[in-house]
């Protein structure tokens, strides 16, 4: 199991436009370059997902964040900086990602991740993840790799093999934060 190995595979699925199934800070994710308008049209065919429902971007960097949100309300990174899990931020006004990732309000979900295989992938990359929980619309988060089931991994372009073994507590807090500094908790 070789972390540098399986990042090199998993962006060289992402370049061509592929998706992948990977373990993130939270549960299994399927993602792919969040800039990329038909990989993110892959990821909604498999999940049988609405593109009405949009999905998280991971990022690894404030530097990430400010290319994707011009406006960023200072009460964001207060927030990030007392979380003792993993917290996703919805922002208004993204820009330089996908058109259908973005929510019908112009909204965007984000987390930014220290794990390091989604962290070096996008290191690599110089872009956001795409991240959706490996599910089928509607059906039961996964809470570990044995979970998933086989219509998604045979659906993905690549599976990650790293952390097969790792069972997920929960999913991560979601905060809506409104440029007028309106702070609204989605899911805790």
């Amino acid at each position: 199991m070789d972390l540098n190995k399986e990042i090199h595979n998993a962006y060289e699925i992402i370049k061509e436009g592929g998706i992948i199934l990977y373990p993130t800070d939270t549960v299994w994710g399927i993602g792919c370059d969040a800039s990329n308008e038909e990989a993110v049209a892959k990821i909604y065919a498999l999940k049988n997902r609405e593109e009405s429902k949009s999905m998280i971007c991971l990022m690894n960097s404030e530097k990430m964040v400010y290319n994707v949100f011009k406006d960023i309300p200072e009460v964001a990174w207060e927030i990030l900086d007392i979380s003792e899990k993993p917290t996703t931020l919805i922002l208004d006004n993204p820009r330089n990602v996908a058109k259908n990732i973005i929510a019908e309000d112009n909204t965007l979900a984000i987390r930014i991740v220290k794990e390091p295989f989604c962290f070096k992938l996008m290191e690599r990359m110089k872009r956001p993840l795409v991240s959706t929980s490996a599910n089928i619309s509607g059906m039961f988060t996964p809470k570990s790799f044995k979970e998933i089931s086989p219509e998604i991994i045979k659906g993905v372009d690549y599976v990650v093999n790293l952390q097969q073994d790792k069972i997920c507590k929960n999913p991560s807090t979601i905060i809506k934060l409104g440029l007028d500094s309106q702070v609204k908790i989605i899911r805790k």
